[in-house]
């Protein structure tokens, strides 16, 4: 059975090499005795998926993908274009769209993570009074809510663009959506979501709400903080445009009222298994043990081969809840954690 192969996005300065982010990853893929390919990240965010991909060699077989984010067509033309040179990404375009974007996971995940609604959006224009209205209403209508799209919050302008203090103050609600949706600009991915406001465990002791703008978590490309958006309770986390990697882009802040980290845990799950459990990428030297019993289950529900979750510990102390779900393929790792056994489980597939 052919052994997988790992693209990574090609360094802008000099193609030949893996982007700096992921040099570390392609490094260590190399001794454990894999193989990687490159792709142009630009060109594929740009339509361009055939250009993007002419690095990687023809009938090169199974493959994953390591990098920047994508919109979900995107991904479906950088999977069409390797599927044209004999290529086969092990994630479908369905199974990233699922992860990646919050209305594909939340019907699983619901009950587990930060009640939410959303409303479609076909480009970067705020909703109406009344579809804020019936999304307000479908959370019942009142206490406080984080401002997001699909997979980002703009966690940094929280107060502007982020949080809002109480749904029945539909005004208030609008101005907040109408500046995410300004700030996001073409970037808007999908449409807007209104997440309940959680209030999270803090690594000092205290509470903090977790919201953070995919899977958020991640380092940020191109003036994107966003790697990973996580959902919209009781930490904040990263805005971002255009690019990100999948929860490396997110940092997760404090709330209205409290300051500090949620104390939270990034899960990577390979067919319905825990692969690596570790700190989430904006807190790297936490200690974490999240309780996976509730979730794993979820997970294997889901369905999707690659994905991550991000954990954050209950204020009150009633659990662990999910506040994000993400694509493993553009989630990223906190530095000082050893990714060798996730790749030897992902080039062993």
């Amino acid at each position: 059975m052919p052994v997988p192969a790992i693209i990574f996005p090609a360094d802008p300065l000099n193609p030949r090499r893996p982007d700096p982010h992921f040099a570390w990853e392609a490094r260590l893929l190399r001794e454990s005795g894999g193989e990687h390919h490159l792709v142009d990240h630009d060109a594929l965010l740009a339509g361009q998926a055939e250009e993007a991909v002419r690095r990687v060699p023809r009938d090169s077989g199974p493959l994953w993908y390591r990098g920047w984010m994508l919109p979900s067509a995107r991904y479906a033309g950088f999977a069409a274009a390797l599927t044209a040179r004999g290529g086969n990404l092990l994630t479908s375009p369905p199974g990233y769209a699922a992860a990646h974007e919050l209305p594909g996971w939340y019907g699983v995940f619901e009950g587990a993570t930060p009640a939410s609604a959303w409303i479609p959006s076909d480009g970067p224009v705020a909703p109406g009074p009344a579809e804020l209205a019936a999304a307000a209403a479908r959370l019942g209508g009142s206490g406080p809510a984080i401002v997001k799209d699909y997979v980002k919050s703009r966690k940094h302008e929280w107060h502007e663009a982020c949080y809002v203090p109480d749904l029945a103050d539909l005004p208030a609600v609008g101005r907040v959506v109408a500046r995410f949706v300004e700030l996001q600009g073409e970037f808007l991915a999908g449409g807007v979501v209104l997440r309940r406001y959680e209030e999270f465990q803090r690594a000092d002791g205290g509470a903090e709400s977790a919201d953070r703008g995919a899977g958020e978590g991640g380092a940020g490309r191109a003036g994107d903080a966003h790697a990973g958006d996580a959902a919209g309770a009781g930490s904040a986390t990263g805005a971002g445009s255009a690019t990100g990697i999948g929860s490396a882009g997110g940092a997760v802040g404090a709330g209205p009222d409290a300051g500090g980290r949620a104390v939270e845990a990034r899960v990577w799950w390979l067919d319905g298994r825990p692969i690596l459990v570790g700190p989430h990428p904006d807190a790297p030297h936490q200690n974490v043990e999240p309780d996976l019993s509730e979730v794993r289950a979820l997970v294997r529900t889901l369905g999707c081969r690659f994905v991550t979750t991000d954990l954050a510990s209950r204020a009150d102390g009633s659990g662990w809840r999910v506040v994000e779900v993400g694509d493993g393929q553009v989630s990223d790792l906190p530095r000082g954690i050893d990714p060798s056994g996730l790749l030897t489980s992902l080039i062993a597939a």
